[in-house]
């Protein structure tokens, strides 16, 4: 984990011209970066000698592609890795695929007139780079855990049309695919996600979260309706808001109206309409991220008589967002990773209300 005022970093890319922009960019940001590498080998080499603080990755290399290099920096010497994709449906999986491997977050490579496209994103990627420095990346990261016991759950057990509203954003990927794995369809549960990523993503990694856990789990369309033991994730590039809830079925309605915490689709959104419509139990989770979204959406959901939980530092890649929904006073309980699915479990059985 970096200490440092300027980060190190390594460029790996396969285009002289890519490696050329994405270093100006870093350097003219304040970051210093020490080498860069054309391939994944060279990008295992240069971490091996360098000891960066961070490390930009292409997804898509000779002789070593982006995944293998991460899987061999993670155990060579482990360093927080931050993939550059382009806006392709393989580029996702592949993007997915190295989030598993160790890889802290992604930033997508602009189409078209690429380094008109970068200067403009510029501050977003300076930004997200030094965001990935600061993460620990040489713990378990509060990974699952083998022996956790699963929780008993029967229909009769839980309270009924509970709601359940998950944000997150940096490391939040494979954090909201385990608790989704350990969530028991038997809970009967309504599930909302909006996990920060760009258009393009969020369909492949609803359909990741689908093959995962118990979860009918779709990206989420205008006027998408769920009942229980279903789920939707906000679809980049718009809010999802929570338009209607009738008899346990809820309803969704997308838009494009300007970012709200700089983002879009944004957690406050869908929490603070979820705890305006829905007048069954309702529970709030803020996980890994950095930024200010969701603290109003916790806030909403306990002046609604909602639960409120939140990821804890030490398994948080970033503790920004469950940090500022801490500091609002609003969260009911904070958490390791491991606990939350359990926790979740606990604020719909009925036998604690």
């Amino acid at each position: 984990m970096s200490s440092r005022s300027t980060p190190r970093a390594v460029v790996a890319d396969d285009s002289h011209f890519m490696r050329s922009v994405i270093s100006d960019i870093l350097e003219d940001g304040g970051i210093d970066v020490v080498t860069t590498a054309r391939d994944g080998r060279e990008a295992v080499e240069a971490v091996m000698e360098s000891e960066p603080d961070v490390v930009t990755m292409d997804v898509e290399m000779p002789e070593m592609n982006g995944i293998e290099a991460v899987e061999e920096i993670m155990t060579a010497r482990p360093t927080p890795v931050l993939m550059l994709s382009a806006h392709t449906d393989e580029n996702a999986d592949v993007t997915f695929e190295a989030l598993e491997k160790g890889a802290v977050d992604f930033f997508t490579k602009p189409g078209g007139e690429v380094s008109m496209e970068m200067s403009r994103l510029k501050d977003q990627l300076v930004d997200m780079v030094r965001s990935v420095a600061e993460v620990d990346v040489t713990g378990d990261g509060g990974g699952h855990q083998p022996g956790r016991s699963e929780p008993s759950i029967t229909p009769d057990s839980v309270v009924k049309n509970a709601t359940l509203v998950i944000g997150s954003s940096t490391g939040g990927p494979t954090v909201v695919e385990q608790i989704l794995s350990e969530l028991p369809v038997g809970a009967d549960l309504r599930i909302l996600v909006v996990q920060h990523m760009p258009t393009d993503f969020t369909g492949r990694f609803a359909t990741r979260l689908n093959k995962r856990s118990e979860y009918a789990v779709r990206e989420a369309g205008d006027g998408d309706r769920i009942g229980g033991g279903e789920a939707l994730v906000a679809a980049g590039g718009s809010h999802m808001e929570v338009s209607n809830y009738r008899s346990g079925r809820l309803r969704v309605a997308l838009t494009e109206d300007d970012p709200v915490n700089s983002v879009r689709p944004s957690v406050d959104v869908t929490m603070e309409s979820a705890a305006e419509v829905i007048d069954d139990p309702l529970v709030g989770v803020i996980l890994t991220g950095m930024g200010t979204d969701g603290a109003r959406g916790i806030q909403a959901i306990k002046a609604a008589s909602g639960t409120t939980l939140a990821q804890d530092e030490a398994s948080s890649a970033v503790y920004g967002m469950p940090k500022r929904a801490v500091e609002t006073g609003a969260v009911d309980t904070v958490c390791p990773l491991d606990e939350l699915s359990d926790r979740i479990l606990d604020a719909i059985n009925a036998e604690v209300h």
